[in-house]
């Protein structure tokens, strides 16, 4: 892939450098860049520990812990090279040391990291998982693996397609350095999978494990209702044109902009949409971009065409602005094209009034 810079004339190209040639360097400045906003990474993952290595008899170390949306721990090592060295070998080790954590150990793990009290940690962590409580909190069990390298070698892919097609789930992000002027801009592109057999290779690792192992009742229930969903919205909207199914309560789309997320959520008995806000440079930043926004509650609401919750969350580091609709995961499902017309329709409502507005936003 290349980079252009549009002329009155012509396509100029861009120059690739280095990032030695830049004196960029893995820990120093790609892993503390990327601690700071991992959103180019991936916009479902929250950062937990840097340089993790709490176990005995090593002295290896994590370059990033993550955690998903979905409860399940990231596994991201950085390398600025131009062939990702056994990166794979490394990280695969990583993600075998750290599969038994339990969440109490991860929430220590980023009070530990972050420097702040354990209660704070905890906080940050369920509010990141958009839950309430610990009792309603469990990790996965599964680790997913993020290579984020300058290029990689045909032997690292190979391995990596290879240990794919096993059910491992390893994603290879290829940051590119270019020099503009006195401004070195980075290309971020997933190469494995590739976004376009995503959704295909999610499909085919899905019906492989479902021979092996059933799923939970309620995690069936929701891969089958937002698979639907998604299905019912090609005809309404593009919004969730490229999501994929998921087995976890909640199902997101972005807006537009890094630290804001349109959410659907079901609870036994109750569904919810949102526009969850947290800004990547943490409170102070959500809690300006909520008030501004509420400042705007007037033009929102008749934009939206109905009251909007507006909870600004005290202590925690992101807020919301949401709305919640009859109908939740227990509902019969008979019931279930009418509530996943609802959360479409208030999902494309909920877009239509606040994006611009966002888009808008200075901070």
């Amino acid at each position: 892939m290349s980079l252009f810079r549009v002329t009155t004339d012509k396509l100029e190209p861009v120059p690739r450098t280095t990032f030695a040639a830049e004196s960029l360097l893995e820990r120093k400045d790609l892993q503390r860049l990327l601690r700071q906003d991992i959103s180019p990474i991936g916009d479902d993952l929250m950062v937990i520990a840097e340089e993790y290595g709490n176990w005995e008899d090593s002295n290896r170390r994590i370059d990033l812990l993550c955690l998903s949306k979905g409860a399940g721990l990231v596994v991201v090592e950085i390398k600025r090279t131009e062939d990702g060295g056994h990166m794979e070998l490394q990280a695969i080790r990583y993600a075998a040391m750290v599969s038994s954590m339990t969440l109490e150990q991860v929430i220590k793990a980023h009070a530990d990291t972050t420097g702040s009290d354990i209660e704070v940690a905890r906080s940050e962590v369920l509010d990141f998982l958009q839950l309430d409580s610990e009792e309603d909190a469990e990790l996965t069990g599964e680790v997913r693996i993020v290579l984020v390298s300058a290029d990689f070698s045909t032997e690292l892919t190979t391995a990596v397609l290879w240990l794919n097609k096993r059910e491992l789930d390893i994603t290879c992000i290829r940051i590119r350095p270019y020099k503009m002027g006195n401004e070195v801009l980075i290309d971020a592109t997933q190469i494995i999978p590739l976004p376009e057999a995503t959704d295909y290779e999610v499909k085919v690792r899905a019906q492989e494990k479902e021979k092996r192992k059933a799923e939970g009742l309620r995690q069936e229930v929701f891969r089958k209702f937002w698979a639907q969903l998604i299905e019912r919205s090609k005809a309404k909207t593009k919004l969730l044109a490229n999501r994929t199914t998921t087995d976890a309560h909640w199902f997101s789309a972005g807006i537009g902009r890094s630290g804001f997320t349109l959410t659907a959520a079901l609870v036994k008995t109750q569904g919810q949409i949102e526009c969850y806000i947290r800004h990547p440079t943490g409170e102070e930043k959500s809690k300006a971009a909520f008030q501004a926004l509420l400042a705007k509650r007037e033009d929102i609401e008749k934009s939206f065409g109905g009251p909007l919750d507006w909870q600004e969350l005290p202590g925690r580091q992101g807020c919301r602005i949401c709305k919640e609709l009859p109908g939740g995961w227990k509902s019969p499902e008979s019931e279930w094209p009418a509530m996943q017309d609802r959360i479409i329709d208030s999902l494309i409502l909920l877009e239509a009034a606040l994006k611009k507005p966002i888009l808008e936003l200075k901070l």
